[in-house]
């Protein structure tokens, strides 16, 4: 599957397409087939058919997955349905160390033949890389659990949820913001479920049933007598929770200048909001280029972590080893190893979290068989840790894998991937409105926008959803073309203020793109609303 495919298909806009083509998800399956299940014990004599076949030939480790993903989109556009489209792939992937050596092969026929065939096959390709390769793999020790599972604490499984219901609520959806204002708009509800059995030579054998899902919209306004248009997407995030997530309770709103959520969210409030929004949006002045201070809520500061802190601590890209689509790291070792870089001011406090509940990176084990996890990445400031799978451990001193790495399908080899990056909360109480009237001159931003950020993560530049102007501590209007620029240690030094706990909410993307050939992963990073002071704002409006 190619990144831009995935992106075309599940980003923000996805409910204004056709869904042409969905063959890179898997093949078309009716909804109900969905709900059917693997036996456990057939994964298991599977799975031991593998692991034999690969010992047999000389291999000294040997890990399968069998892996079910499923996948659901229902799309709308105003009073029409766009596409709906249910998918399943299904196969085995068998990961060898054979003379010190990775080999992979993988296959879409689940018998046992061809799985054994299968593991000869990557024994094969480990020998004919061992022949070019020099260290060999060192791989951090790792115990057997024997047969457990694990799944996603789900209160309503999306796929026993009928399409129909979902068509109902994303028309509902699309009409509110039509009786609001809005010009054009389009909707989508994008549901998976991975269905993945892990068992390796350690004496592993993981079955884990994960679901995530994803709600969002489009909101456009045209301005007829201007000419001027302007947007606004929906303030949703997606989640690792079922459609349980679609019922939002009193306790789940954040009330603010923009009713925010947390836990839960209510569609149909947010797509009125967003067209009301958007037509303010089309009246509201430009920004006055300069230095500011920024209120940054956790529906926009998400996308800032995963890129200037998420990516640039991937010991993979740290290493150069991985360049793809982000590239390297201005974060090298010797900064870890001084045990003093000041990657941001003792406010800054962010962690990686492979366990937290209803994020998208919550799993039991990662697809590597080790359990999950949290640790310290930044700590009161300072640079402590990286990102580290089995391979790597060794390279920073550690025993045991952090327990992130992923695949994001049976046929594709797993590798190191971002967890679940937050910024911690404030320890004093400290609410939105606490820390606007401390701004003389400042702006407050809710959601992502367009961004961009130079190939060692230290230079940026970053957009928004929508913006408010604050003078004196009050909110006094709204602002058009805003980004802000600054180079990532810079910005993180300029954190001054973090919301209490009472605050915080997650964000995230199911598209996070990394490798050659490429893979999408799914994260979330979390923290509560922060303010940093004096960073350069420009006025992005084109100039005729």
């Amino acid at each position: 599957m190619k990144r831009k495919d995935f992106l075309y298909l599940s980003g923000i806009g996805a409910g204004a397409l056709m869904l042409p083509d969905l063959s890179a998800f898997g093949n078309p399956i009716d909804p109900l087939q969905a709900l059917e299940t693997v036996d456990t014990k057939i994964k298991k004599e599977l799975a031991d058919v593998a692991l034999n076949a690969a010992k047999s030939k000389g291999a000294s480790y040997a890990d399968i997955r069998i892996g079910r993903y499923l996948n659901q989109f229902v799309s709308t556009r105003e009073k029409r349905v766009q596409g709906i489209a249910n998918t399943e792939s299904y196969g085995v992937g068998i990961r060898v160390i054979a003379n010190g050596c990775w080999g992979f092969a993988a296959t879409n026929i689940v018998s046992k033949d061809a799985i054994a065939k299968a593991a000869e096959q990557a024994v094969a390709v480990a020998k004919a890389n061992s022949k070019i390769q020099g260290d060999p793999v060192q791989l951090a020790a790792q115990k057997g659990y024997g047969e457990v599972s694990w799944k996603t604490p789900i209160e309503i499984n999306a796929f026993e949820v009928p399409v129909k219901e979902k068509v109902d609520l994303l028309l509902n959806v699309n009409d509110i913001a039509m009786q609001n204002g809005a010009s054009f708009v389009n909707s989508v509800i994008f549901a998976v479920n991975e269905q993945k059995y892990f068992a390796s030579t350690d004496g592993s054998y993981i079955d884990q049933d994960v679901h995530r899902i994803y709600p969002s919209f489009n909101v456009t306004r045209i301005d007829r007598e201007s000419g001027k248009f302007q947007t606004r997407s929906s303030l949703s995030s997606p989640m690792g929770l079922g459609y349980e997530y679609m019922n939002a309770r009193p306790e789940d709103k954040v009330a603010g200048v923009v009713t925010r959520y947390k836990g839960r969210y209510d569609m149909l409030e947010d797509a009125k909001s967003a067209a009301l929004n958007a037509s303010e949006k089309v009246k509201a002045k430009s920004v006055e280029p300069g230095k500011y201070d920024l209120i940054l809520d956790p529906s926009h500061l998400w996308l800032t972590i995963h890129e200037s802190v998420g990516h640039p601590t991937e010991l993979d890209r740290v290493l150069g080893y991985e360049a793809n689509y982000a590239g390297t790291s201005f974060l090298t070792l010797d900064k870890w190893k001084s045990k003093s870089f000041k990657f941001g001011s003792d406010k800054v406090n962010v962690i990686a979290d492979k366990t937290q509940v209803g994020s998208l990176g919550a799993v039991g084990y990662d697809d590597e068989g080790v359990k999950c996890k949290k640790w310290d990445i930044i700590k009161d400031g300072v640079l402590v840790n990286y990102q580290a799978i089995r391979d790597q451990a060794h390279i920073i001193g550690l025993d045991e894998s952090q327990g992130c790495c992923y695949s994001q399908g049976w046929d594709d080899v797993q590798f190191q991937r971002m967890p679940n990056i937050s910024l911690q909360s404030g320890k004093e109480k400290l609410s939105v409105d606490d820390m606007i009237k401390n701004v003389e001159k400042g702006i407050y931003i809710i959601g992502n926008g367009s961004f961009s950020i130079d190939q060692q993560r230290y230079n940026f530049q970053f957009g928004g959803q929508t913006f408010y102007e604050v003078k004196d501590g009050k909110i006094v209007g709204m602002l058009n073309d805003v980004a802000y620029q600054s180079n990532t240690q810079e910005f993180w030094n300029s954190c001054a203020a973090v919301c209490d706990e009472s605050d915080y909410r997650l964000g995230g993307s199911f598209n996070d793109g990394k490798g050659q050939p490429s893979q999408s992963s799914a994260v979330s990073h979390g923290s509560s609303t922060t303010r940093f002071n004096g960073v350069n704002v420009i006025n992005t409006a084109r100039k005729i």
